[in-house]
């Protein structure tokens, strides 16, 4: 990839986040559908991002204080701290703003503003509830790519989606990988592994009777 694309890359992600602080403040979420269900995940980061913005809310008064006497140098690493503060503040808000969508036939994973995965609920073989706190070594399918693709949130995944054929995901600068494994954080955990369970059921049991209703093929 060149300079130029994970730029563009960088940028885009930095406007998603910034997009993300409007709709956190407005209560709405990006990108679900009337009648789709949505799968919070941002409550196991809460408090360490909102403990890390009030560390930084402190140093930017203390670093204010001490650089009185320094206007260029105050103004400087003020512009930093606030930045931070907001980019924190956006880290959480994407994550708000972006929960994992299950709809009628796509499971939607997303991990915040910097990347998502999208399945095909006709792919899904099992679905499972899997609490793990440390991130498995990468691994390589048959066809070159990840097999494994973890969706950590405050260091942990609580769900493991095996699929029966592979989907592409795209890192934040552009990487491709075939997944056939995907693990993701969910508040609910348990809640999310029945409602997937429910919806997979639901999508075979509608392919089996449209398949009965349109009989054999002819020979």
């Amino acid at each position: 990839m060149s300079r130029a694309d994970a730029l563009r890359r960088l940028a885009a992600y930095e406007g998603r986040w910034l997009i993300s602080l409007g709709w956190w403040a407005a209560r709405r979420r990006i990108g679900v559908a009337p009648g789709e269900r949505t799968l919070g995940y941002a409550g196991a980061q809460a408090a360490f991002v909102y403990g890390l913005t009030f560390v930084s809310v402190v140093e930017t008064v203390v670093v204010g204080v001490l650089l009185t006497n320094r206007p260029t140098a105050h103004a400087v690493m003020l512009v930093c701290d606030l930045y931070t503060v907001l980019m924190l503040l956006g880290y959480q808000a994407a994550a708000v703003t972006r929960p994992h969508v299950l709809g009628a036939e796509t499971l939607w994973l997303r991990d915040g503003a910097r990347r998502d995965v999208r399945i095909p609920l006709e792919r899904i073989a099992t679905v499972r509830h899997d609490l793990r706190f440390v991130r498995e070594p990468a691994t390589k399918d048959g066809k070159g790519g990840d097999a494994v693709v973890e969706l950590m949130v405050g260091g942990q995944t609580s769900v493991t989606v095996e699929l029966s054929e592979p989907v592409v995901a795209v890192r934040l600068l552009g990487r491709q990988e075939t997944v056939r494994t995907v693990r993701f954080h969910a508040d609910d955990a348990r809640g999310a592994v029945a409602a997937l369970r429910a919806q997979v059921a639901e999508v075979a049991a509608l392919r089996a009777r449209v398949t009965a209703e349109a009989g054999p093929e002819p020979a």
